[in-house]
C-alpha cells in the first residue's frame, strides 16, 4: 500500500496527475499558438492510459466512469489521428483543439469526483456529491474548459503542416 492505496490505484492515480498537469501546459501552448510536441505527447499517452487502466479496476457492471472512459477514448482516437495522422492540416487543426480540451476536461471531471470522495473536508461538504458545493465545482470546472476550447480553437494555428 502507498498513502492508503494498492500499487496499482496509486500508479492510476499518478498516470491522471502527469494527464491533468501536461493538459494544462498543452491548452497554454494553444493559446500561444504553440505546438510543444514533448508536452503534447505525455498529455495525449497519459491521458489515453488514464482511460484505460481505469477498466482494470474490479466492477461487477457498468458504472459512470466507465462510459466517461469510454467517451475519454473516443474523442481521444479523434483527436490522436487529427494531430499525428492527418497533422492538423485544414479542419483537423479545430478538430484536435476541441477533442483534446474535452478530454482534458473530462479528467479534470473525474478529479474533482474523487476529491469529493477522497478528500474528508470536500467529502463533508458533499457526501452525496449532490448538494452545491459539488455542483458549483463542476459548473466552474466546465464552465473553465468551455472557455479554454474557445480561446484554443480561436488562438491556435498552425503555419504549416506537421509531417511525420
Amino acid at each position: 500500500m502507498i498513502l492508503g492505496m494498492t500499487a496499482f490505484t496509486f500508479v492510476h492515480v499518478v498516470i491522471s496527475l502527469i494527464g491533468i498537469l501536461s493538459g494544462f501546459v498543452v491548452v497554454f501552448g494553444l493559446f500561444a499558438s504553440k505546438r510543444l510536441e514533448g508536452w503534447t505527447a505525455i498529455f495525449l499517452t497519459s491521458t489515453v492510459l488514464t482511460s484505460v487502466t481505469g477498466f482494470f479496476f474490479p466492477f461487477h457492471h457498468l458504472l459512470p466512469s466507465h462510459i466517461l472512459g469510454i467517451l475519454s477514448l473516443v474523442v481521444l482516437a479523434i483527436a490522436i489521428p487529427a494531430r499525428y495522422s492527418f497533422h492538423l492540416a485544414g479542419p483537423w487543426r479545430r478538430t484536435y483543439v476541441i477533442t483534446a480540451v474535452i478530454a482534458f476536461y473530462f479528467n479534470f471531471f473525474v478529479l474533482i469526483v474523487q476529491s469529493f470522495q477522497k478528500v474528508p473536508a470536500l467529502q463533508a461538504l458533499a457526501p452525496k456529491q449532490s448538494e452545491p458545493p459539488f455542483v458549483i465545482a463542476q459548473a466552474a470546472a466546465l464552465t473553465l474548459f468551455v472557455v479554454f476550447g474557445v480561446v484554443a480553437a480561436m488562438r491556435f494555428h498552425t503555419e504549416k503542416p506537421l509531417t511525420a
